[in-house]
């Protein structure tokens, strides 16, 4: 862990590790020195890469984060820079031991008597948003939601692109007066809360999806139960539901599984059928009609004071880099261990970035079948990959390696950093709701979106997503927080970020300095006192997962 306040060249994550990983741009020939002993560098080692700490023969074994990460692949001389043609993954075996983990929670004392403003829902959560959600069966529906979409999203204030649209009318004014269109700047601030007609409807969400039909009856099933979990989520006050009719994906399986998540389920639920109307004309005023009306009731929802034990926060990173492992995501899993010792749930997925710390994780668990189904679903799901002819060790993507997270196992005892330090209570398969407070693991792809759309379904109600290189993903229905692991990256793309875990980095401000800020946003934002930049953009990314295909 980086002593708060103070400046370094290079930090060692892990007392056991045998490589550095360079703070800022270090040059060929300069001699680091660190805990008295110098590294003469070989290679000039750009920020967030790493470089040996000794000489190395062919197949010896690289740690980092206290973990193995990868091997050797030829010799390496002490102070040599770390690539992927001398590197190359492995992670050690994992198993159930019976061993026996203890946990020292951090002193939450200053949170003890918070809360946050959130809207109660009837099954006990508490939703952080109060959202109108509207779901199509089958992707036949699209084009119907997405003429919808504009109808309701420009009247009633919700639309983001209005700048836009009044842009592109300035360069056609411009270009019909024969005027020079390079004069044109874009100066119109997007609509605001304030322009809506419903104040305490925080948004009308649309669950695009290229499902229902056409695929296997298991992935319409999987879909079902997906789409179930969006319409039961307490961020959610009502639900239109479209169908064609005659596609795998029939209403009443939807309405089936809804009812097996909450048999007390009571949202005002309104269904339109195609292939039973006299027209689209018919199908799309009724909807428009009957959800206005919808509107109108649940715009008679309230914020209301919640304890911060009602949290339900999913952790998540994407567009990850050298600093990921080293600033935002143990920042966030500081906030992890704040929210788990104050009684709330914490939601740690993407099971591919998991790869090499399985065994810390499965140590961990509070119990064998805890642990055991945690097992199960790594290795079926590895098992899937390979089928298809890849493998967890092909996640990384080209910009992480760019970034120095040259194998997965590093990307993966990095990434795990999120979740914090606390026992796992409990393992959840994709779609599977939380229950249990604490630190739960998810099961789905690393791929942003996917891993996002799996985190709301199991109930998270606000997500927390760092990022090294920058990513524009949201969700519909659970506000995404974006915590950039860099200062560049945060002023570069400064309308996309919403925290800076760069401080960390540059020693002025420590891990758990920076995690209780991170915790204090999500309660403003949870109470709706700060709208995170994605919810800004209407950044509604929704992908359903295909077990298997995706890493």
């Amino acid at each position: 862990m980086l002593e708060n306040k103070t400046k370094k060249q290079v930090v060692k994550l892990h007392p056991d590790d045998n490589v550095l990983v360079a703070l800022t741009d270090l040059q060929k020939g300069e001699i680091i020195t660190f805990e008295s002993e110098d590294y003469t560098l070989a290679e000039t080692i750009k920020a967030k890469h790493k470089f040996y700490m000794q000489d190395m023969l062919q197949g010896a074994e690289v740690i980092m984060y206290g973990v193995l990460v990868g091997k050797v692949q030829n010799d390496v001389a002490k102070g040599s820079f770390m690539t992927t043609e001398n590197l190359k993954h492995a992670a050690d075996p994992y198993s159930y031991k019976d061993s026996t983990f203890s946990w020292q929670a951090p002193d939450v004392t200053k949170y003890k008597n918070q809360t946050f403003k959130g809207y109660k829902r009837k099954d006990g959560r508490v939703g952080t948003a109060n959202y109108w959600l509207f779901v199509p069966t089958v992707f036949c529906e699209n084009r119907n939601l997405d003429v919808i979409k504009e109808a309701l999203h420009n009247e009633l204030g919700y639309a983001v692109s209005d700048k836009y649209t009044r842009y592109t009318h300035q360069l056609l004014q411009s270009y019909q007066d024969g005027e020079d269109i390079q004069s044109v700047e874009i100066a119109l601030s997007p609509s605001s809360k304030n322009d809506r007609v419903f104040q305490n409807v925080d948004g009308i969400k649309f669950l695009n999806h290229q499902g229902g039909c056409g695929g296997t009856r298991q992935d319409a099933a999987t879909l079902s139960a997906l789409l179930a979990s969006y319409a039961n989520h307490p961020n959610v006050g009502g639900i239109t539901l479209l169908s064609l009719g005659c596609q795998h994906l029939q209403v009443q399986d939807f309405l089936d599984d809804i009812k097996k998540q909450n048999p007390e389920f009571d949202k005002p639920l309104f269904v339109f059928e195609q292939q039973q109307t006299k027209s689209e004309e018919f199908l799309i005023t009724s909807a428009i009609k009957q959800t206005f009306e919808g509107l109108i009731e649940i715009n008679k929802y309230e914020r209301t004071p919640a304890p911060l034990s009602d949290l339900c926060i999913g952790v998540k990173c994407g567009g990850s880099d050298g600093f990921s492992g080293v600033s935002a995501n143990p920042a966030v899993g500081y906030t992890s261990d704040l929210v788990v010792a104050l009684g709330g749930k914490i939601l740690l997925a993407e099971f591919p970035e998991l790869c090499g710390a399985e065994q810390n994780l499965i140590d961990r668990c509070t119990s064998e079948p805890t642990a055991k189904k945690f097992i199960d679903l790594m290795e079926s799901y590895d098992a899937l990959a390979h089928k298809v002819g890849s493998g967890f060790h092909m996640n990384p993507s080209p910009g992480n390696i760019k970034d120095g997270l040259i194998t997965d196992a590093i990307k993966s005892a990095g990434a795990a950093k999120k979740g914090g330090t606390s026992p796992v209570v409990d393992v959840l398969d994709y779609t599977e709701l939380v229950t249990k407070p604490g630190l739960n693991l998810v099961c789905t792809p690393g791929n942003d979106v996917e891993a996002t759309t799996g985190k709301a379904a199991s109930g998270a109600t606000l997500i927390l997503f760092t990022t090294g290189l920058g990513t524009p993903t949201g969700n519909p229905v659970c506000p995404v927080i974006k915590v950039a692991t860099n200062s560049v990256l945060a002023t570069k793309m400064k309308d996309i970020i919403d925290i800076d875990c760069g401080p960390i980095i540059s020693g002025e401000k420590s891990i758990e300095e920076m995690g209780e800020e991170i915790l204090d946003y999500c309660i403003k934002a949870a109470s709706g006192e700060i709208i995170p930049k994605a919810v800004q953009l209407n950044q509604d990314d929704f992908i359903p997962w295909k077990r298997g295909v995706s890493l």
